[in-house]
């Protein structure tokens, strides 16, 4: 039996008292502007507004995997979005995605600005813009794209339901936590069957569907989200291991989780990044540091 009263709903809901546990001071239940405040904007064609989380990471991740593949176009100003000071409510940022959410990406190299905002979107846009990470083959595109789309729609299961009322809620609730720990787990399982049979999700290639899966899945496995990998036995997916491990090693992909971070070791943030050389920067800030 639980000592929690029960809760019966009122007919009208009213916001009367924040909520939302860590992030409670950036929920409200309206959108739009609370501030007039321009985005900045760098010389590099992309311009990409963000903050290292999950979703955010998927898209250096991409950008830094195109570089690396020698798509000069894909060069790219990194902004730092603090969401917990409230800049995804600044009219600038607003303007480019309506939803307030990171990341967002602003493709100038044409005559007029195209705003792209939904990280599953925007890693689709540069996929085919660039003509990479997206297979030809129908099939295996359609493989890709499911994938995707699997991450995008299970995701608020993982952060939203189990990393929200195992690690940020207020108060500890165990059917909150039951339920969404049993969804997490059969969300592991899934990726675990499918990489049994794959070297990647969409096959043997590596593709956006691998990009947009890892910073949530792979960093669950590697222990890198909620502090959940005993909780959630982690280790027991043999297969997710793996593949985490292969997406996780690859150069592009250290950098891209490196940009937009701020938190964990000062070594591993570069809060913005402007010009490849600022990871041989911060590179040689780590060196000076340890001398």
């Amino acid at each position: 039996m639980s000592d929690t009263p029960e809760y019966t709903p009122p007919k009208v809901w009213t916001w009367n008292k924040a909520s939302g546990g860590r992030f409670a001071t950036i929920n409200r239940p309206v959108s739009g502007p609370t501030h007039d405040k321009e985005l900045p904007v760098g010389h590099h064609p992309l311009q990409l507004y963000s903050l290292g989380t999950p979703n955010g990471v998927k898209v250096t991740i991409m950008l830094e995997e195109l570089l690396a593949l020698g798509h000069a176009g894909a060069e790219y100003d990194a902004w730092l979005i603090r969401i917990n000071e409230g800049d995804q409510f600044g009219s600038g940022f607003v303007a480019v995605n309506p939803n307030s959410k990171i990341p967002a990406l602003l493709d100038r190299s044409g005559p007029k600005p195209i705003r792209v905002f939904e990280s599953g979107a925007i890693l689709l846009y540069l996929a085919e813009k660039f003509g990479a990470f997206l297979p030809n083959d129908t099939a295996t595109r359609a493989e890709c794209l499911s994938w995707l789309f699997w991450q995008m729609g299970s995701a608020p299961y993982l952060g939203g339901g189990f990393g929200h009322f195992y690690a940020y809620a207020p108060t500890k609730i165990e059917y909150a936590i039951d339920r969404f720990a049993m969804e997490a787990k059969r969300q592991l399982d899934v990726l675990d069957r499918r990489l049994a049979e794959n070297a990647y999700l969409a096959g043997s290639d590596y593709t956006i569907a691998d990009i947009a899966v890892f910073p949530w899945y792979g960093g669950l496995a590697k222990g890198w989200l909620y502090e959940a990998a005993e909780f959630l036995q982690v280790q027991d997916y043999k297969h997710l291991q793996r593949w985490a491990d292969a997406i996780g090693n690859r150069s592009a992909v250290q950098r891209g989780r490196m940009v937009n971070r701020v938190t964990g070791e000062l070594s591993s943030q570069l809060h913005e990044r402007h010009d490849a050389a600022d990871f041989d920067t911060k590179t040689q800030d780590k060196l000076t540091a340890a001398s």
